[in-house]
Order: structure tokens, then sequence, then C-alpha cells
């Protein structure tokens, strides 16, 4: 049976650092933070007060009408937003794919948390009969799906994943592989997420696992730096137009990156703390080149899951240079959570975006706040500036709870 080659042709996200691919990726390149105080809501007695909060979002009403956007919940909003700059970007609405062969998955963590806490508030305070009836449809995970899919038409396969902050990173991988076996001609796919709220904040706080750098937000997410503790909450998404790479090609598309390799995998120890060797990070990183057929010393740039955790980080960092070898200290490694926070469900779909714009550009977008190198983590991280770098392949990362691995390689257009 012939294998398609996949290929990416269009991207569009939104985080902390920018309402669009173009901001986001210049502010990236200048090392700037998308972490600061929470405004959308007042933190009183909250133990952790910052985040990587979009400000001042407004969806187009062209993609919901306003009297609806109350009624869905954030991540379905940004996934509107998102996909819509990535659909424009790619000119799928030109391509004469049938509506059946264009297929939409996307990965969330925890779905409609923000509705979930209004309409609890709701249900105690005012009773059952005063809860909306549009409460269901906004927090379930795989709406936003079906509200592009109402959008624009698109009638092939459908549903979300949820596997904790590997979830989008699984996405693509599964989206990718339905393009290659010959099931659909495009897939949209990718992550989005938006949960920063008082029951979230509290659960992973905790669990202690989030930064308490309430005095200095801009400086908490620090991956790799002996001073990190913990990791910052983030939200937004990261959408991403794949499509078979000949029927791309045959209609004038712009081919921007390919999808060459996929890799998944379980730690089997713990449920929420990593192997402390990275066991399944390394079995998912060597899935991933033994799929795409791609030599390790031709990998010139990792995006890491880089949660600024302290077992996290050493744990990655080991996978990493065991599955590379000598060659894990001549690539580059960066985490651009340290800049945009953790987006949980969506970290896959943006830094897989990170590393399609690495490839496209020849710029690694930089790790910040790393003033202080832990040497248990002692690898290239890209400290603090992008570095220009020509590489041919890139790797991204993402780990979730419950010991869920995911890797998927990249490669530039040539």
């Amino acid at each position: 049976m012939k294998i398609n080659r996949v290929a990416v042709t269009g991207m569009g996200a939104i985080c902390g650092l920018g309402h669009n691919l173009n901001e986001i990726w210049q502010n990236a390149l200048a090392g700037k933070s998308g972490i600061s105080t929470i405004e959308r809501q007042s933190t009183e007695n909250w133990p952790v007060t910052f985040a990587g909060e979009i400000k001042n979002f407004k969806l187009d009403p062209s993609l919901m009408e306003l009297k609806d956007q109350d009624r869905f919940d954030l991540f379905n909003q940004y996934a509107l937003h998102s996909t819509d700059e990535a659909i424009k970007q790619s000119g799928l609405l030109e391509a004469k794919y049938a509506p059946e062969k264009i297929g939409i998955i996307f990965g969330t963590g925890l779905g409609g948390f923000p509705h979930i806490e209004m309409n609890h508030k709701i249900y105690l305070e005012k009773g059952a009969r005063r809860v909306t009836p549009f409460f269901i449809p906004s927090v379930i995970p795989n709406m936003p799906e079906g509200l592009i899919s109402i959008h624009y038409g698109f009638k092939g396969i459908n549903f979300a994943v949820a596997s904790a902050c590997a979830s989008s990173a699984h996405a693509i991988g599964i989206a990718a592989t339905e393009i290659m076996m010959g099931r659909q001609d495009a897939m949209i796919t990718g992550g989005t997420e938006g949960v920063i709220t008082g029951y979230t904040i509290a659960g992973f706080a905790s669990m202690k696992a989030l930064s308490k750098r309430n005095d200095e937000p801009h400086r908490a997410s620090r991956p790799y730096d002996v001073d990190r503790d913990g990791f910052v909450m983030g939200e937004g998404a990261g959408i991403i137009v794949l499509e078979n790479y000949d029927k791309a090609v045959a209609r004038g598309a712009k081919i921007i990156a390919e999808v060459v390799g996929f890799g998944a995998s379980s730690d089997a120890y713990h449920i929420t703390a990593p192997h402390p060797e990275g066991s399944g990070a390394l079995l998912c990183m060597e899935q991933t080149l033994e799929s795409s057929g791609v030599k390790k010393e031709e990998v010139g740039y990792v995006n890491a899951h880089g949660t600024s955790t302290p077992l996290g980080d050493i744990a990655e960092t080991q996978a990493i240079k065991k599955v590379f070898g000598d060659h894990a200290y001549k690539m580059s490694v960066s985490s651009t959570k340290s800049m945009t926070g953790h987006l949980l469900g969506a970290a896959g779909g943006l830094e897989s975006i990170f590393c399609i714009k690495a490839l496209e550009t020849g710029m690694l977008p930089p790790t910040i706040n790393l003033e202080n190198q832990d040497p248990q983590c002692d690898l290239d991280y890209v400290a603090n500036k992008a570095k220009k770098k020509d590489i041919l392949y890139a790797l991204n990362n993402s780990f979730g709870f419950g010991g869920t691995n995911s890797s998927t390689l990249f490669k530039k257009h040539v």
C-alpha cells in the first residue's frame, strides 16, 4: 500500500505572546515573555496570581455570532480563531477536495473548565433549573471540532484527543496518519485550551506543580535553571493544516514543511511524575526516528516539553542524551514554554508550529530566564537569545500526566 507524504500548508496560533502567528513568532524570537498577572477575574486568595493569559481577545463575529460567544467556552473560540488563520494561509477553501475527505482532530486536556466553574456556582446558588442548556455543548472536549465542521462544511473524520499535556501532539500524529493511509486528503489539527480558572490554579498549586513567583511573573517559567520551581499555566491554540503532499502540490499550495515521523509511549511509572530516567520519553523519540527513517544525526533542533519543573527537565534531558548520544551536544534544544507558559493540551500544537517556523526561517526560538543552568541539564538550550541555524529536521516532544508521551518529527521543505 502506498504511504502518502504529509505536507503542512497552513498554521494559526494564539497565546499570551499574541493573537496571530506572526506576532507570536516575532515576540518569541525577541525573547519576550507572554506571562503576566491574571486580569480576567479576581485572584484574591489564589496561591498563584499569574499565567500566560491572552489579553483583550474578541472573536470575529463572522466565525461565531456575538450572541453565541458567551455561550461557548474559550477553548472553542481560540480554536475557531486560529483555524481561520491556518485555513486562510493554506488556501484550503479553494481546494477541490470532497467535504468528506477533510477531517478535524484536535487535542484538549481539560475542556471547558471556566463554564464548568461558572455553572457550578449557578447550580449551588440558584438551583438546577437555572443552569443554561448550552452548558454541556460548551464544555465537551470535541465541540471545537464540531463548530468548525459546521462552519466550513467539512464532513471527514472528526473527534477530540484527551491525553493531558500530550493531547495536541497525539492529535497531530493521528491526523498525519489519516493522510498517510489515504483516508483523508486534508486534516485540520493541533490543539486548544483555555482553563485559567480558580479551580485549575488551585488544583495544580495544591500538587506543588506551579511556580509561585507572584512578584515576578515574567521570570517564573525558567526551564533548566537551578531556581526553577514549577510550571506556569498558559492558554491558547496552535492549529495546523495538513494535506496529502502530492495533492497539495497539484493544486499549487505552498508547502511549508512535512510531517515525517510520529511516536507515542507510556512511562508505566507514576500518575504525575516522569520516569526519573526518561524511559517513556526515550521510547517515543526512538519510535519517531524509526518511523521516519531519519538518522539521529540529521535532527538539528528539539522543541522540548521543558515545563520548568525540577524533575521533568532532568528526565527529558537524560532521554534526549540516551537517544541521540554524542549528537545531543551538537543539536539545539529549547523550551518555548519559558515565554508562553504551559498550554496543557494545546502545548503540542503551538510548539509543533515553533518547530515548523524554525525549519522555515532558520531561526531557533530561545529558552528565556536561563540564568544559572542546572548542571544536570547540560545541553544547548538556546539560552535567552534566538539563534540562527539552518536545520533539516525538528522534533517536538510533549508529555502528560498518566505517563503519556508523544514525539513528532518535521522536515524542512526544500
